[in-house]
Order: C-alpha cells, then sequence, then structure tokens
C-alpha cells in the first residue's frame, strides 16, 4: 500500500470497470501543456515566497507526506502546495537522513505557525484529494483546514459508479497524465521504506505532482459541478460538509470489551474443534478442512455425493455448492458451512478486533465516502459494515461493543425507508395509504397478493409477501424468489405479476429507470446523485440484466444514502454547536441505515427524543419517516 493519502486510500473501493468513452482517456478534457516546476522549500526565505504567493491566491492545493496509512499512528513527513498548474512545492518536515548526514529541512513548528493564517483563511478554498485524511493529520500539529474541497468527492459527484476515484485513476482519465508511482520512491515488498526515508529529490517530485495534479483536477472538475445541478447539490449540501463530521466521528471511535472477544474467540473454538470431529466422523476419515481439493474429494469420490462440479482445481465446494447438497439432507455439507461461519466469525471478528483496539481501549474505523458508487458508506480497519447480524453468534460480536461508564449505546434506525422511498417516488397510492395508516405493510402486501383480509393473512403468506416486498427494490426476478421462498419458478412469476398488477406504479417506475438508465447511462436519487450504469447497454445479457437490477435498487439506496449523510449533518450540529450541547451526544458509527450513538444515562430520554425527531423530519414525503430506537449497555443490547 502506498503511505501516502490520495493515492491509495479511496482507491482502495473500486466502483465498476472504466467504461469505454473513458478508457485511455478517449474524450477527457485535455489539460494546457505545462512544464514542471517543483521546489524543494528548505530556508525561511523560500518558505516567505511560498506564503506570499498563498496570500495572493483565492485557490491552493496541499498534500500531506506521512509514515503510515492510519491517521492515528501516521507522524507528518511534509506538506506540498500549489497555486497554479505546473508549479507546485514541497516542505520537507520528519525526514531523516543517515548516520552521516540529516537533511536540510525547517522546523515543523515553524512551518505549521507560518501556514495557519492560510488554512485558517475562509476565504480562500483549500483543495485536497481525500481531505479527510489531511485533516486528521493536520489537526495533530494544531492546523484547523477550513473552506475545504475534495477532488475526490467532486469526482464522486460527477462519476458515481464509472470507475474508482483515486487519484492515479483520475489523472490518467481526466488528465491524461501517469502520476510517479510510489514504488520509484520508496520500494516494494520487503525492501519497502516509509517515506520519511525518502531520497529528497525524489520526495519532492512526487510529492509536489501530488498537489499539482490535484490542483488541475479541481480547475477541470469545479467548473463542470456549476453546471450540474444535481452534481452540485450532492457535492456541496451531501458529501463535502460531512468530511469533518466523519473524521469527528472516527476520532471518537467506539469502546470494545477485549476480553468479551477472548471470551467468545476461547468458545468459538472449542466448538469448532466439535465441529471438526463431526465431520471426520462423517467423511470417516480425517482431512484439511479448508483444503477446497481435499474437501472435494471426500464429498464427491469417496462419498459419491450427486452434484459436484469439476473446476480447473478440482471440485467446487463453494458456499453455494455445500447449501445444495445440505437442503439435500445430507448432513456432513450442513457441518462443513458451520464450521466455515464459526472459522470466519472467529478469524475476521473476534480475532482480528482485537489487533484493531487502540490504547486507549476503543476502535477508530476508516469512513469512506466513496465507498459504493449509490453514496452509502463503506468502512475499514475494522469494517463495522459486515459484522453478521443475522445468526445468533454473529450477533455476539456486536455484544463485545460496549458504552463508556455512566453512558448507554443508542441504536436509531429507519424503518423500511427504501420501501418508502418507493412508494414516493413511484406514487402508488395502495402503498402510500398503507404507510400513511401505520399498517403492517407486510401483511397488507400478503392481503393484496392472496385476496384476503389483512387479518387472515397466514405467517407463509407474510413472509412471501416481505420477502418481495425487500426483494422488488433490487430487481428480483422469479428465479431468486423461487429460490428464496423454496416455490417452483412458475408460481414465483405469478406471485410478482400479481403484485405488480395491485401495486399500480411500480412497473412503470421500474420501466422507465431502466429506459432512463438506458438512454442517460446513469440513474438518479431524489436529490440529484448520479449513479452510473455503465453496463445497461452491453451486449452481453448476463451483464445487462446485472445492471438493470441495480439500476432499479439504485436510485432507492442512493436517496436512502443521501437521507442518512444529511441527517448526520443536522444531528452533529444540533448536539455539538446547536442547543443540544447540554446533552452530550457523541455520534459513534454509521452502519447502513443504522446510526450509533453514546449518550449519558442522565440526558438519555431527553436525547433519544430529540434524534428521534430530526431524523423523522429530515425530509418531507407523501409517506411518513418512521425511526426505530433501543438502547443498552451494549450494540446488541441497543439493536
Amino acid at each position: 500500500a502506498h503511505l501516502t493519502n490520495g493515492r491509495v486510500l479511496e482507491s482502495m473501493a473500486p466502483q465498476g470497470g472504466v467504461p469505454e468513452g473513458i478508457a485511455n482517456n478517449a474524450g477527457a478534457e485535455q489539460p494546457k501543456e505545462f512544464g514542471r516546476a517543483y521546489t524543494c522549500i528548505q530556508t525561511e526565505e523560500e518558505l516567505k515566497k511560498w506564503c506570499k504567493k498563498l496570500e495572493e491566491a483565492p485557490v491552493f492545493s496541499f498534500d500531506t507526506e506521512t509514515t503510515a496509512l492510519d491517521v492515528f499512528t501516521a507522524e507528518l513527513v511534509g506538506i506540498s502546495l500549489a497555486t497554479e498548474a505546473g508549479a507546485a512545492c514541497y516542505i520537507p518536515l520528519g525526514h531523516k537522513g543517515d548516520l552521516f548526514e540529516e537533511p536540510k529541512q525547517l522546523s515543523k513548528k515553524y512551518v505549521i505557525e507560518a501556514l495557519k493564517p492560510f488554512f485558517a483563511d475562509q476565504n480562500k478554498q483549500k483543495i485536497a484529494h481525500n481531505v479527510k485524511y489531511d485533516w486528521h493529520i493536520l489537526k495533530k500539529e494544531g492546523l484547523t483546514i477550513s473552506n475545504h474541497q475534495d477532488t475526490m468527492l467532486m469526482s464522486f459527484a460527477l462519476h458515481g459508479g464509472l470507475h474508482n476515484h483515486g487519484l492515479d485513476t483520475l489523472c490518467k482519465l481526466y488528465l491524461g497524465v501517469e502520476p510517479i508511482p510510489f514504488k520509484e520512491v520508496c520500494g516494494t515488498g520487503k525492501a519497502q521504506i516509509t517515506f520519511d526515508k525518502a531520497d529528497l529529490n525524489k520526495a519532492t517530485e512526487y510529492a509536489a505532482e501530488d498537489a499539482d495534479l490535484t490542483l488541475q483536477l479541481y480547475q477541470l472538475f469545479w467548473p463542470k459541478l456549476q453546471k450540474e445541478k444535481g452534481p452540485k447539490y450532492i457535492y456541496e449540501q451531501v458529501e463535502n460538509p460531512l468530511i469533518p463530521i466523519v473524521a469527528v466521528m472516527e476520532e471518537r471511535g467506539v469502546c470494545v470489551d477485549q476480553q468479551e472477544l477472548v471470551a467468545l474467540s476461547a468458545n468459538f473454538e472449542e466448538r469448532l474443534k466439535v465441529c471438526e470431529k463431526e465431520v471426520f466422523a462423517l467423511a470417516g476419515e480425517e482431512f484439511n478442512i479448508n483444503s477446497p481439493k481435499q474437501l472435494g474429494e471426500i464429498l464427491f469420490e469417496k462419498l459419491g455425493l450427486k452434484g459436484g462440479k469439476r473446476t480447473k482445481t478440482g471440485y467446487s465446494t463453494n458456499e453455494a455448492a455445500l447449501t445444495k447438497l445440505a437442503d439435500a439432507g445430507h448432513q456432513i455439507a450442513e457441518k462443513v458451512l458451520a464450521y466455515r461461519s464459526l472459522s470466519k466469525l472467529r478469524s475476521t471478528y473476534t480475532e482480528a478486533l482485537q489487533e484493531d483496539i487502540h490504547p486507549d481501549g476503543r476502535v477508530h474505523t476508516s469512513y469512506h465516502q466513496a465507498g459504493a458508487s449509490t453514496g452509502r458508506f463503506s468502512s475499514s480497519d475494522p469494517n463495522l459494515q459486515n459484522i453478521p447480524i443475522r445468526s445468533e453468534d454473529g450477533r455476539k460480536i456486536r455484544h463485545a461493543f460496549v458504552a463508556a461508564k455512566n453512558h448507554m449505546l443508542v441504536s436509531a434506525d429507519y424503518s423500511q425507508i427504501e420501501l418508502r422511498l418507493l412508494a414516493h417516488m413511484a406514487q402508488i397510492p395502495n402503498l402510500i395509504e398503507a404507510f400513511c395508516k401505520g399498517a403492517d405493510i407486510h401483511a397488507h402486501t400478503a392481503s393484496k397478493m392472496f385476496n384476503c383480509l389483512p387479518a387472515e393473512v397466514t405467517p407463509d403468506q407474510r413472509s412471501a409477501a416481505k420477502v418481495i416486498n425487500f426483494g422488488i427494490v433490487y430487481g428480483m426476478g422469479p428465479f431468486a424468489l423461487a429460490k428464496n421462498l423454496g416455490i417452483d419458478n412458475k408460481t414465483a412469476k405469478d406471485y410478482i405479476e400479481n403484485y405488480l398488477n395491485r401495486y399500480e406504479g411500480i412497473r412503470t417506475f421500474i420501466d422507465g429507470t431502466i429506459a432512463f438508465a438506458k438512454e442517460n447511462g446513469y440513474v438518479q436519487t431524489y436529490f440529484g446523485r448520479r449513479i452510473h450504469t455503465p453496463n445497461i447497454n452491453d451486449k452481453n445479457r448476463a451483464f445487462a440484466a446485472g445492471a438493470e437490477r441495480a439500476a432499479i435498487n439504485a436510485p432507492l439506496q442512493g436517496s436512502n444514502a443521501d437521507i442518512i449523510k444529511l441527517v448526520m449533518q443536522k444531528l452533529e450540529a444540533y448536539f455539538t454547536t446547536g442547543p443540544g450541547q447540554h446533552l452530550g451526544v457523541k455520534m459513534l458509527m454509521q452502519v447502513h441505515d443504522e446510526l450509533i450513538f453514546e449518550i449519558p444515562e442522565k440526558t438519555l430520554e431527553e436525547a433519544c427524543a430529540k434524534i428521534k425527531e430530526l431524523m423523522e423530519g429530515a425530509i418531507k414525503l407523501d409517506v411518513p419517516l418512521t425511526v426505530g430506537l433501543g438502547y443498552g449497555r451494549t450494540w446488541e443490547e441497543a439493536h
């Protein structure tokens, strides 16, 4: 991984392939030719000259170079600046020389004090790529960034779904420039050095180029944003103002009980041993359960189970293959699935999470605003979005997330928000009426589908209606529905047809969304976020069908993501600088439709009431938004 911010942090989450129109810079706007004038600032006189440039410039770009990707352990090595294309500087601050010679550099304190007024000036735009990283690094040095702009999020607002938004990718696509690879400066593999040990000449070229190219991307993207109403709103009102809020959430972190994880890990380990013995007994011999090759030979050759599919390396033993065998009554497949599930929980969560606990006893995840094309957050180190909640063992992981002393964790999540958005955006009278009356929406749907009164709906009918209600917003077809409900394809097809007939407006919404995507290459959320669908007109029907399913859901999931991001701004403003400061509310986590807060016990009731009020009043739709609230000493109790 590059030990620098904008180059990799957001490019770790790619968002689809590069579409034909952009590949190889086809159709991209070409920048003016420029000569590279990159300077290494090592004297007070040189710094004063650059401060004069900053004073005169209404806009400047910057970048930080550090010793690590983790903002909480990374140390500042240097700052690069640019005020015009082709001219940039690098200010080394933490470079280490060899035994014989220390590199000449100004004191960090002196440089930070000199730069402070320019970063604090509200009238100057400060441009960076992935500002959040720099926000953390510079804050530790006592430097605050005001009026920040982020080229990564500009690209995300303009090009969401087309490609990732890492600096290297954007420079190649939109500037026709191949940036200096990190390996040329710091090497690779075991021989890789940290940036503070890099040759100063190479470091200057690399770091100054980052600031220079970031400024050029800004000069390209900013005018485009001003002409595009939807992307402009998303960038200026949704994404950019959220940066410091997300950074503060990351700083706060959440308490994790390490002893709870240790105990869980030991419990899973014991159960894995039992599970392993059961598999061996059913197999009639011991083997490496984690080896797909050995497992395939046991299942399909020794035991002679039907349905084995050969791959280049042996038989397929993925989850789908094992589930099929388990459904057919083969106990060994069921036991292997249980073994894998426990093994994953142990390695990915109860063991790995212990490594993520900081000295303050809290886990500080990293949130990625541009992590998914629909606008949803993703997170890493650790990934909070993937902590399982459907299984009892998965939920136990959440039990290790705890509140600070004399506090409670509060979980607030929107109920059936995407279905409510569908009712509003597709203007479905039956669904709007049901939501406004506060009806059990799944029983209501079942009564429509099966021609009975809501009170007469059976549990099986309600379950089927629930699957269809949620499945329809993901573009679920008859085959997937049949598999989910355990029914034949014809019955599933009839269910969907009946559903679409009963809820007039959904079919029009689906057909209209697909037609719009095919014509424009993107779909839009309620707030104007563009989510590109590059494969929608693909000649390969499987690719096109997948893009169509994604296109159906994207406006709903994207609108949901927009609402969450907007309400996070309202909540943080109310509880940190607004009238709710005295309540001591701290927003800690965002996971899918859920926000998690840490609240003092003494203000719990008042704070919860205000959270519910602000979230439910976030936007005025034809249907009410409802928020479910829970609290407890642990995340599991609160959920």
